[in-house]
């Protein structure tokens, strides 16, 4: 009787032991990390957007789940974060348009300098039956789910030649990204694009090597370029999004109240996001003048038109019903 009873006491005091680990784990677990990577220096709208969705996060989430924030390209590169974010090895970026090209290339029209036209026809263009296509390809071949852009605001041209329209470009050395895209439609125009990585800008233009490029505000203002260059040209030739996206492995795995939270706080961060692009774009370009910068407006259309082979080149790459659409968002 005596050995059932110490059994009995030993058999309770295991369970009993069992239920205390099983608390304790759950007591030193904390609260759920969710790493969010974004290429960008901190100071910017991307930072603000993302500080909004980790305040969100945290507060509604009455600290269950802490966001962590890693700017700078501190994870890798936009395309290295992508593939961890495929294995569920990082959660969550705020990514741009290498995103569209890595799984969706044939229904991104967006990268197409010239082609659409406002920030709204972006906007519209991906809530669309393409902008699906691209979400739906991002899940099949990506494995990460897209919540949708973030606005950054139109790339213009700085340049030393006063440009009006297509015949002040003949001739002209323009500092231009990798994008395949982009060189062949300035090569188009007439100018001479030189591929050269972007910390080199400002000493290519005081050295003449180049002397125009292309970007968003931002990039004449952080650079100091009223130092090497005379005119901000507003061209807005492209609109290049930010794209909030989640890693799918992981973003299934959680509780559909957690899902519904995160979506919540990205639709928020992504408002909160572009009315800071606008109120920074809008800033900059007080700045820049301030500086001595002189803004012109050229004959866009005469430009576009002059482009127009080139990008005819690009569409017929795209998928059937792409152009269609693009004129339909672009009314």
């Amino acid at each position: 009787m005596r050995k059932k009873s110490n059994r009995y006491a030993r058999g309770l005091l295991t369970a009993g032991l069992m239920v205390a680990l099983v608390f304790c784990g759950q007591a030193f677990a904390g609260p759920m990390s969710i790493e969010i990577s974004c290429t960008m220096k901190p100071g910017g709208s991307e930072e603000a957007g993302i500080m909004k969705f980790k305040e969100l996060v945290e507060k509604k989430s009455e600290g269950r789940m802490k966001v962590k924030v890693f700017m700078s390209g501190q994870l890798g590169k936009e395309k290295a974060v992508l593939e961890l974010m495929k294995i569920g090895q990082t959660q969550m970026a705020l990514t741009g348009g290498i995103f569209r090209t890595m799984f969706a290339k044939e229904y991104d029209p967006i990268t197409i300098p010239f082609y659409m036209p406002t920030w709204d026809s972006i906007v519209a263009y991906l809530n669309g039956p393409m902008g699906k296509k691209i979400k739906a390809l991002a899940e099949e071949k990506g494995g990460v789910i897209d919540f949708g852009p973030q606005k950054r605001a139109p790339r213009h041209m700085t340049s030393n030649r006063k440009i009006m329209g297509p015949d002040d470009i003949k001739g002209l050395k323009m500092r231009l990204p990798a994008i395949p895209i982009w060189v062949d439609v300035w090569k188009e125009l007439g100018a001479l694009p030189t591929v050269i990585p972007a910390p080199e800008i400002y000493l290519a233009m005081k050295t003449g090597q180049v002397e125009a490029h292309e970007n968003s505000l931002v990039s004449p203002y952080s650079r100091k370029l009223w130092e090497v260059q005379k005119y901000i040209i507003l061209t807005g030739h492209v609109y290049f999004p930010w794209h909030w996206v989640a890693s799918k492995v992981w973003f299934d795995k959680l509780d559909p109240k957690d899902q519904q939270l995160i979506t919540k706080a990205i639709e928020e961060a992504r408002a909160y996001g572009t009315k800071m692009e606008d109120e920074k774009d809008a800033f900059y370009a007080k700045e820049l003048k301030k500086h001595g910068m002189i803004f012109v407006t050229p004959d866009n259309a005469a430009i576009r038109a002059k482009a127009m082979p080139a990008i005819k080149r690009a569409v017929a790459n795209l998928a059937p019903g792409v152009a269609e659409e693009v004129a339909r968002v672009s009314k």
